[in-house]
């Protein structure tokens, strides 16, 4: 949540839903006071009012919180069906915007409004139940219920192995590019969190040998699995795909996504990994086969054999895991540009046609639709960063230039010399705070800011006539983007040293901290 007053004053927040330029004012979320501190007066009347809405709209608003960052808020439903949970969703974020406006606020649903700080994104809570509302993700007391568990799970984490590069790409937008893999998301490397005990439970599966603290031999249909209360598996929140007692966690979608996307494909590719599971089942039974217990086992141990690299329960934000994930064969998409031609490779054409969500064409019609809108992202970026910095930056910075011009002008007048010291060692002369150093460095910050618009136009203007909408969105992503940052460092390196008064637009301190 922004104040209305200080967003209208920032076009970069208009065009964009983002700040293209701006530096972090001395204090941030490092204390973590605003995440642990009492909601704000204005931010509670807020949202007590969209609880309101949300209820007479039969949307099943819950919990309200703050979040890390300075202004971020949280806000969550009870759980339903998923086709009314994404019906409720949309509606949630339109309230959200509007109801705010009238607090006098904005609410920003970017992935990634404000450099240097968390951005936002939406836990999609994922589970399967039958038609009378049985969990099929619940582990379960007694024998029957753990082999449907284990059953059910390895499906998932088949299907997640092996069409990681379909979930990646479903929550791929420009916004949620800055978000993922920014220790504050997790990484773009998809990977499923299981947790200790329920890891131990799949390695003596394979292994065959006891599970650890437990007395009897686990065996699938014959030994209860240990007891998993809810939600003390999730606390590692860089998973992107966590188990959370009794149903997944999805942690990758952006704030501003519409859930069913993600949905859509989670559906599909374990329905697809469940029916390859009953097909083998229905062939020992047609086989006259008397007892499943011990073909279920040898079913289980294999999928989750051939599927172990897609677990991992440590920090997904080290390095080291990025290197590991390499090692393991698992794909690292940072980019919409990256992950998006994906969606075209054979076997995933084939899962959707198989199970008929979509045919070849709408595959390529959406393929198409998210490259284009995510080139016309960056290109509004582009324009607006340019439209901001020679409109509103440097003239603000002309003035500034003026002043110290003048000052030198002043200073010469009434005798006083400006000191170069020089070096003795290096022979250089040292650029210390004086006068006519520091009026030195903002010409040449500027001057750089100067190219830096440029290079943007340059490259703007290169793009040939091609019709490749994978080759253009590359070129944006790789090009295009880290010119728009490069401008940025300069702009912000201005920002850095220009008198409060000069600056032209609201910055960060006024931004994070106006919210009252």
């Amino acid at each position: 949540l922004v104040d209305r007053d200080l967003y209208e004053k920032r076009r970069d927040l208009i065009y964009t839903g983002r700040t293209l330029f701006g530096i972090m004012p001395p204090k941030g979320q490092e204390l973590s006071d605003h995440y642990f501190g009492t909601i704000k007066q204005r931010v509670s009347d807020y949202m007590k009012d969209l609880d309101k809405t949300l209820w007479e709209l039969g949307i099943p608003s819950k919990t309200k919180h703050n979040e890390v960052a300075p202004s971020q808020h949280e806000s969550a439903p009870v759980f339903e069906s998923a086709n009314l949970a994404a019906d409720h969703n949309q509606l949630t974020m339109e309230l959200m915007q509007k109801i705010a406006k009238k607090h006098g606020y904005v609410a920003l649903l970017h992935e990634k409004p404000f450099e240097g700080i968390n951005g936002s994104g939406k836990h999609d809570n994922w589970s399967l139940s039958t038609d009378t509302g049985l969990n099929l993700l619940e582990p379960g007391s007694s024998p029957i219920e753990n082999a449907q568990f284990l059953t059910f799970l390895a499906a998932v984490v088949a299907a997640v192995d092996e069409y990681s590069d379909l979930l990646r790409l479903s929550v791929a937008s420009a916004g949620n590019d800055h978000r993922l893999g920014a220790n504050e998301a997790p990484p773009a490397v998809v990977s499923v969190f299981l947790g200790e005990e329920l890891t131990d439970v799949i390695d003596a599966l394979i292994n065959d040998r006891e599970v650890r603290d437990l007395h009897q031999q686990f065996d699938v249909g014959v030994t209860a699995l240990p007891k998993f209360a809810k939600d003390t598996t999730d606390r590692n929140r860089t998973s992107p795909f966590a188990f959370t007692g009794n149903k997944f966690e999805f942690r990758m979608v952006g704030s501003n996504l519409n859930i069913t996307g993600p949905n859509i494909i989670l559906n599909t590719i374990v329905a697809e990994t469940l029916s390859r599971i009953a097909d083998r089942l229905e062939e020992i039974i047609a086989s006259g086969e008397k007892s499943l217990r011990e073909p279920l086992r040898k079913i289980l141990v294999e999928t989750f054999t051939a599927h172990k690299n897609i677990l991992f329960n440590g920090n997904g934000y080290d390095n080291e895991w990025i290197n590991e994930a390499s090692k393991r064969g698992l794909l690292n998409l940072p980019g919409t540009a990256d992950s998006v031609p994906y969606f075209k490779l054979d076997k995933n054409v084939e899962v959707f046609v198989k199970h008929k969500v979509f045919s070849k064409t709408e595959i390529l019609s959406r393929l198409d639709i998210t490259l284009d809108t995510y080139c016309k992202a960056i290109n509004i970026e582009a324009l607006t960063a340019i439209d901001i910095a020679q409109k509103e930056i440097l003239p603000a910075a002309f003035k500034f230039q003026k002043q110290l011009y003048e000052l030198l002008i002043t200073k010469k007048a009434a005798g006083f010399e400006e000191l170069d010291v020089v070096n003795k060692k290096s022979g250089e002369i040292e650029q210390l705070a004086y006068d006519r150093s520091f009026a030195t460095y903002v010409d040449g910050v500027v001057r750089d800011i100067v190219s830096s618009i440029a290079n943007i136009k340059k490259s703007l203007n290169s793009f040939d006539n091609t019709t490749d909408l994978e080759q253009v969105a590359y070129r944006y992503q790789n090009k295009i983007l880290p010119s728009i940052n490069d401008l940025r460092e300069k702009v912000d390196a201005l920002e850095a040293v220009t008198p409060k008064e000069l600056w032209p637009v609201p910055t960060y301190g006024e931004l994070l901290f106006s919210v009252k």
